[in-house]
């Protein structure tokens, strides 16, 4: 069409043009696909009980423009949690939906995901297979780790990491707890009966005294019970415990 000649142009190679026997020219690369520059953030934020409080996490969440928070109140020693299953099922639906968009797991911190190394090995090898990034918002690794390139590595960092501060928890724990025993005091709930009151109660057993007359002239000096006469049946166990 004449009118349109004027209005459009066209690049044309070098070996074409009007008069040129036609040639094979090179293959045309196909267009890369234009990438969503935005990632889609999923949330995902944990405390183990009840009385923990999440708002902290989720406030966090929502800071770092999270698409979708999926949370929950639930020890890491259960292995099926089931909210984080789905923040995972999510993120790699939308990635299988739309292979070029950016998705991300974000975290308040590392030990909301697992509880040692060989778990959270687990989680990232699912996360790099599904090409889904990794955000941690807090901690010594703030920043997002892309599943390729140094993915694998830094992965294999947070695990390392993890388990090396659970196992120092655990180690000092029970450094404590042997200093304590060391010290006399051996942790749970306080005796019923001291020491005193049991020597006391062991002259008045060789003397021949029963045992219902002797709780009634012992006195329970600390927790709830505080001012009652103990019951016969923890004088017994109080009798073999010193014996032991």
């Amino acid at each position: 069409m004449p009118s349109l000649r004027d209005e459009l142009t066209a690049p044309v190679p070098a070996y074409r043009g009007p008069g040129k026997k036609w040639t094979q020219g090179p293959d045309v690369a196909p267009a890369k696909p234009e990438t969503n520059g935005t990632p889609i953030r999923i949330g995902y934020a944990r405390c183990s009980t009840a009385t923990q409080e999440l708002q902290s996490q989720l406030d966090a969440l929502a800071a770092a423009h999270c698409t979708r928070v999926f949370s929950e109140k639930i020890s890491t020693r259960i292995k099926i949690r089931p909210e984080l299953e789905k923040a995972l099922t999510l993120a790699h639906e939308i990635k299988t939906a739309a292979p070029d968009q950016p998705v991300v797991l974000t975290v308040h911190e590392m030990k909301r995901l697992a509880r040692n190394a060989a778990e959270l090995m687990t989680l990232s090898s699912l996360l790099q297979g599904g090409g889904v990034q990794l955000e941690l918002l807090t901690g010594p690794l703030t920043g997002i780790y892309d599943p390729h390139g140094m993915g694998p590595m830094l992965f294999a960092v947070l695990a390392v990491t993890a388990q090396l501060d659970r196992d120092y928890i655990r180690e000092k724990t029970l450094e404590g707890q042997q200093a304590a025993a060391t010290r006399g005091n051996h942790g749970g709930r306080p005796k019923v009966i001291d020491e005193d009151d049991v020597l006391f109660a062991r002259a008045l057993c060789e003397k021949g005294t029963p045992m219902p007359d002797i709780v009634k002239k012992l006195t329970i000096k600390t927790g709830k019970n505080a001012g009652q006469h103990p019951s016969v049946a923890s004088l017994y166990r109080a009798l073999a415990d010193n014996d032991a």
